[in-house]
């Protein structure tokens, strides 16, 4: 953990905040699909996700690694005058509690073996937000990770979330942030089983 805290952090006190960045593209555009209630969003980096869901009502919470970017996610709260709960953990070893949330988001992050605690972590009828790096990225040469383990394979993200239902769905090559990425993103809802 400290190694990739160091990492992180190094790489947060290197770029300037920017109180104006706003949510993600996809996260924005569907929000109306979401289920209010409480949102945990993973791997959070600056909170600009976690603010948005609380400008829109939402409990939010903010996890990511970084100590640095933590504090960046309160100040960005304070700022847009609103409240997220936002700690510091290795997500490696973080523990989601069972059923406790309407929505989960996880941006440009991909640990496999979160999956399982992202599922549990949801309610029934709650809603995963998921978007990352596919293989394809590494082609590109536009930033993103560089090691395989990182990136999605084919319809991959599909697959993790097999038993869930699918809102939306998209694999490929888009233009982000005023770069092409080959992404994957995902909305799909945990099942209510009668």
């Amino acid at each position: 953990m400290k190694e990739d805290q160091k990492r992180w952090d190094k790489r947060y006190r290197e770029r300037k905040p920017d109180l104006n960045q706003g949510a993600n593209t996809i996260l924005k555009k569907y929000l109306r699909l979401l289920p209010k209630g409480k949102a945990l969003d993973l791997a959070a980096g600056e909170g600009r996700n976690a603010v948005f869901l609380a400008e829109h009502g939402f409990e939010a919470e903010a996890v990511d690694i970084s100590p640095v970017a933590i504090s960046r996610a309160r100040k960005l709260a304070k700022a847009r005058k609103v409240r997220i709960k936002a700690m510091a953990a290795d997500l490696d070893a973080y523990s989601i509690p069972e059923g406790q949330y309407e929505v989960i988001l996880n941006f440009y992050f991909l640990d496999r073996r979160l999956i399982h605690r992202i599922k549990r972590g949801l309610k029934k009828g709650g809603m995963v937000v998921f978007e990352t790096y596919t293989a394809k990225q590494k082609k590109l040469g536009t930033g993103g990770p560089g090691q395989t383990q990182y990136l999605l394979k084919p319809n991959e993200l599909l697959r993790l979330f097999r038993g869930f239902h699918v809102l939306f769905y998209r694999e490929g090559v888009f233009r982000e942030g005023g770069k092409r990425r080959a992404i994957a993103s995902l909305i799909a809802q945990k099942q209510v089983r009668g």
